[in-house]
């Protein structure tokens, strides 16, 4: 369990900003994201397009792109949220894939391969990729295996950005002597997002947006957005005083004297999340100390700022 731990007292001022849940429905809509339940057929890029097109949004962007086969979870940002999005590319992601060999091999040798296709692993991305073909280490942190019915292989799969899941049960029909392929995947986690009741299809989102217009009732359309917030639940965080918020909106960096809490998982290194007192989200940095650091220190400069999200002028200017 992350602690979050207490370093300096702080107020907020309600004339200032404002928390993630109260913000008015069009603001609502400008900073969301949305936990969307990706059909087969369609590009990531079109999921985007038709997400734009239903809530009349200026742009979209989507975390982490699925194949036009692959299903599953796809963290959808609107206008203001798509930068935030950007911060899931390195979330660790999971899938349910159903792999077919292409002979039957006995149930305990498909389990013992699968054991020792986890820690780390070698890939090489396959010919069709967006990203350089050399070989790279990737991280899997567990592979449970479902069921097993003939040469269909059903497991689930916790893995690091950028694992090629095809790639996978290809290399898992080398090792095993007989050839494998994907035959079905799914998308289950990315992140904080997963498989709940905050997943949503297009269908949903067009039923609770034409609900808002015609009917002017809010309620569906807030629980289909979510605040642009949850796309960093997976980061440590770090509170700041509202006197700092404006300098970081301006791309100062985060000084000792700025911080009134964080996680106690705050590594040197690590990326962390910067939110107002209210939870709003402010920036996103990189840390340049551990938890009992920042804890301990009075002065200096604490986080490296790599991406500013909240408008300068949101919080009063209080500093020269």
């Amino acid at each position: 369990m992350v602690e979050l731990l207490h370093k300096a007292e702080g107020e907020t001022d309600p004339k200032y900003g404002c928390s993630p849940l109260k913000r008015p429905i069009e603001e609502h809509i400008s900073k969301g994201v949305i936990n969307l339940d990706k059909p087969s057929g369609p590009t990531s890029h079109e999921v985007d397009s038709w997400v734009k097109r239903i809530l009349s949004a200026d742009k979209t962007g989507h975390g982490g792109t699925l194949d036009p086969r692959v299903t599953g979870i796809l963290p959808v940002g609107v206008d203001q949220a798509t930068r935030v999005i950007h911060l899931l590319l390195e979330a660790p992601k999971e899938y349910v894939c159903l792999m077919r060999l292409h002979e039957e091999v006995e149930d305990c040798r498909i389990a013992e391969i699968l054991r020792e296709f986890q820690g780390k692993i070698f890939q090489t991305p396959p010919v069709k990729s967006a990203v350089k073909r050399e070989l790279r280490v990737r991280r899997i942190y567990y592979v449970n295996l479902l069921e097993l019915e003939g040469q269909d292989v059903l497991y689930k799969i916790g893995c690091e950005a950028g694992t090629y899941i095809r790639k996978y049960c290809h290399d898992i029909g080398e090792a095993l002597g007989c050839g494998a392929h994907m035959a079905e995947l799914r998308r289950t986690r990315v992140g904080p997002f997963q498989e709940d009741e905050t997943l949503k299809t297009l269908q949903d989102l067009t039923d609770a947006y034409h609900e808002w217009k015609e009917e002017g009732k809010e309620s569906t359309l807030r629980e289909v957005i979510m605040p642009m917030e949850q796309a960093t639940a997976h980061l440590p965080q770090i509170i700041i005083r509202d006197s700092a918020v404006d300098a970081i909106a301006h791309g100062a960096d985060l000084a000792a004297g700025g911080i009134t809490s964080l996680s106690s998982n705050v590594e040197k290194g690590s990326t962390v999340a910067l939110f107002t007192l209210k939870g709003e989200l402010v920036a996103a940095g990189e840390s340049l100390h551990n938890c009992q650091e920042i804890l301990e220190k009075k002065k200096d400069i604490m986080v490296d700022i790599k991406k500013v999200f909240m408008e300068p002028g949101t919080y009063p200017k209080m500093w020269k």
